[in-house]
């Protein structure tokens, strides 16, 4: 089977279930965006893995990526199909919310916002939460036209709270400077 296929040569894709639509859909744009967010958290793990006190965090970022293909795959859905689809469950928004309040128990309270900086795991860090930002505003446009299921949307939402823990996390196990907001 060959890679190319040659049906996307003038702007067009297909969504699961067979409809065609143009690749700038908003849902192309939304599942396209959660599949940038998923590279990147799988960089920050790449990364995080050489880290021996991050080694925790890492089977998140895998766990985190498996649950974003399910993201990216229902954010694919055409409007005709009929295949099974995976689910996100409040299991997974309650298994996030728990990793959150872990991490948050161990770190100091913020006093001020924090900005990108202090370290490169940690600025990487940021990148895949802004980016996730951005994926849950894609997201959030596709629901409003599409019959998307909205726990997906709480799920995003979660995840970039989850990913602002890890980045301050990331700076006190590292010991780098946590680069405050000076207004």
């Amino acid at each position: 089977m060959k890679l190319y296929t040659k049906g996307g040569d003038k702007g067009r894709t297909s969504l699961i279930g067979g409809e065609r639509v143009r690749k700038t859909d908003v849902r192309v744009e939304a599942y396209g965006t959660a599949d940038e967010l998923q590279a990147n958290i799988a960089y920050l793990a790449d990364k995080m893995s050489h880290e021996e006190v991050l080694m925790p965090y890492v089977e998140d970022c895998r766990r985190i990526c498996s649950k974003l293909m399910t993201v990216c795959s229902l954010l694919a859905v055409g409007c005709n199909c009929e295949y099974e689809m995976p689910k996100i469950s409040e299991e997974d928004i309650a298994w996030l919310e728990g990793r959150i309040d872990a991490l948050q128990a161990e770190l100091r309270p913020i006093e001020c916002f924090t900005v990108p900086g202090g370290c490169e795991l940690a600025s990487l860090c940021h990148v895949c939460r802004t980016v996730c930002r951005r994926a849950e505003r894609r997201a959030i446009e596709a629901a409003e036209n599409y019959n998307i299921n909205k726990i997906l949307l709480v799920l995003l939402n979660r995840l970039s709270d989850y990913l602002y823990a890890l980045c301050r996390t990331i700076t006190e196990r590292l010991e780098a400077e946590e680069v405050l907001w000076r207004s």
